[in-house]
C-alpha cells in the first residue's frame, strides 16, 4: 500500500502549485539547505491533513459557511506571502518579519512554509474522498490506509527534494538579475493561486 499511496502522490505532484514553486524560489535564492526545510514543512502539514481526513475531521468542513471560511483565510494567505516575494526585491514587505527573499531566515522559510501548506484546510475533504475511496474499492484495514497516506506523504518527500536541488542547482548558475527576474515572477504565480483560491465556488 505505500507504493501504491507513493504512485498516487506523484501524481500528484505533476500538477505544479505554488508550494512546489516556493521550494523552487527558497533553494534559489537560499540554497539547498532552505529548500529542504520547506519541503519539510510541506510533508508535515500533508501528514496532518492526511491524518485528519483518516480521522473523518472532513465532516467539520462540510458546512458552506466553514467551507467559505476557510477558503478566504487560504486565499489571503497565499496573496499575502505570493506579493511579499516581489515586494521583498524592490525593497518593501507587507509581512515584516517572515522576508522570504532573505536568505539567512532559516526559520522564517520553515514557518512560512507550514503556513502556506495550511492555507487551504479544504483538502482534508481531498484526502477523505481519496481514503473512503481506497477503503471502500480495495476493503482497506486501518494499517494500509496508514501506509497509503504514508506512500503519499513520501511522494511529497521525494518530488519536493528533487525541486529543491534543481532550485539550487539553478541559484548557484543563474546571474543574481535573473534570479531576482525569477523570483519576482514566482512571487506573482502564488498571489495568482490566492486570488484563484478566493473566486472559485465552494
Amino acid at each position: 500500500m505505500i507504493t501504491k499511496g507513493f504512485k498516487f502522490g506523484m501524481m500528484l505532484q505533476l500538477a505544479v502549485g505554488p508550494l512546489c514553486l516556493l521550494v523552487f524560489k527558497s533553494a534559489g535564492s537560499g540554497g539547498f539547505g532552505q529548500g529542504l526545510l520547506v519541503m519539510a514543512a510541506v510533508a508535515l502539514v500533508d501528514a496532518f491533513y492526511i491524518t485528519l481526513a483518516a480521522a473523518g475531521a472532513a465532516k467539520f468542513l462540510q458546512n458552506g459557511s466553514m467551507k467559505n471560511t476557510v477558503k478566504i483565510i487560504g486565499g489571503l494567505i497565499l496573496i499575502f506571502f505570493g506579493l511579499d516575494i516581489p515586494l521583498g526585491i524592490l525593497g518593501f514587505s507587507i509581512l515584516p518579519g517572515f522576508r522570504l527573499f532573505q536568505t539567512g531566515g532559516t526559520d522564517s522559510v520553515f514557518v512560512k512554509g507550514l503556513l502556506m501548506t495550511a492555507s487551504n484546510p479544504l483538502t482534508i475533504l481531498f484526502w477523505s474522498g481519496v481514503l473512503s475511496g481506497q477503503i471502500v474499492e480495495n476493503k482497506l484495514t486501518n494499517r494500509q490506509v496508514f501506509e497509503y497516506g504514508c506512500g503519499c506523504v513520501l511522494s511529497t518527500v521525494f518530488f519536493m527534494s528533487l525541486i529543491a536541488f534543481a532550485g539550487s542547482v539553478v541559484g548557484t548558475f543563474l546571474p543574481d538579475f535573473l534570479i531576482k527576474t525569477l523570483n519576482f515572477a514566482i512571487g506573482l504565480v502564488i498571489a495568482g493561486y490566492g486570488v484563484k483560491l478566493l473566486t472559485k465556488k465552494v
